[in-house]
């Protein structure tokens, strides 16, 4: 009899889930509005960061841009700007933690709160690991990965604190799954990716229902001629 009560349970629940699913395919929501946001993107320079700015931008998000090229930080800012929209610049490499809090409390000081936060900075190690020079192995951990533990500590908990927030993780497709010679650069998609599933429980288990997640995995693109080539 238990095992008949379990079949039905998980019967029920099964349909249930393909009921929701039906449901949410054909009334899909309504896109998210930003006009209103301040909006944070690390890794702005170039490539996706400076595709997701314009994107931003024509939705008229007041802009914060990190990177620690300057000068091309700056050319993103300017072409944000020539579309009408607030647009602020700073250089923050965001390996190194000491700059990721100093450039996380002038924000808060010269623009306000942030209500989205991209992590979206990202550099590859393209050489196998024994090849690969220790230093490399590391900035490439501390870049891809653990400017995401120092970025959210300083912007989450005011989104928690006003009940709103919403915080993007661009991670890359060898965050789910390796290829070889880039182990030091799979490692640090995977970790990334995990930290972010890890990140988005704790907030339903906590019911901070107004702070949203969202992780994007894209496949292979070209971050410009810095020499890196990012396989994000």
């Amino acid at each position: 009899m238990a095992v008949l009560t379990d079949f039905l349970t998980l019967t029920v629940k099964v349909f249930g889930y393909i009921i929701h699913s039906l449901l949410q395919w054909v009334m899909q929501p309504l896109e998210k509005t930003v006009a209103t946001e301040i909006c944070l993107i690390t890794g702005a320079a170039r490539g996706h960061g400076r595709l997701l700015a314009l994107e931003f931008a024509q939705r008229r998000a007041t802009l914060v841009l990190w990177d620690v090229d300057s000068e091309g930080n700056e050319n993103t800012a300017q072409k944000v700007r020539e579309l009408g929209v607030r647009a602020y610049a700073y250089t923050c490499d965001v390996s190194r933690q000491e700059e990721v809090y100093a450039a996380a409390e002038k924000v808060r000081r010269e623009v306000g709160d942030v209500t989205i936060l991209v992590n979206n900075a990202s550099i590859i190690a393209q050489k196998p690991i024994l090849q690969c020079p220790d230093e490399l192995l590391d900035r490439t951990m501390r870049t891809n990965c653990h400017a995401h533990f120092w970025t959210v500590k300083a912007f989450l908990p005011q989104m928690i604190k006003r009940g709103h927030g919403h915080i993007v993780t661009i991670a890359g497709s060898l965050g789910l799954f390796a290829t070889g010679c880039m182990e030091g650069y799979c490692a640090s998609k995977f970790a990334v990716v995990g930290f972010h599933e890890a990140l988005s429980h704790e907030l339903k288990a906590k019911s901070v229902n107004g702070v949203k997640t969202t992780l994007v995995c894209p496949y292979f693109g070209s971050t410009g001629p810095s020499g890196c080539f990012g396989i994000r």
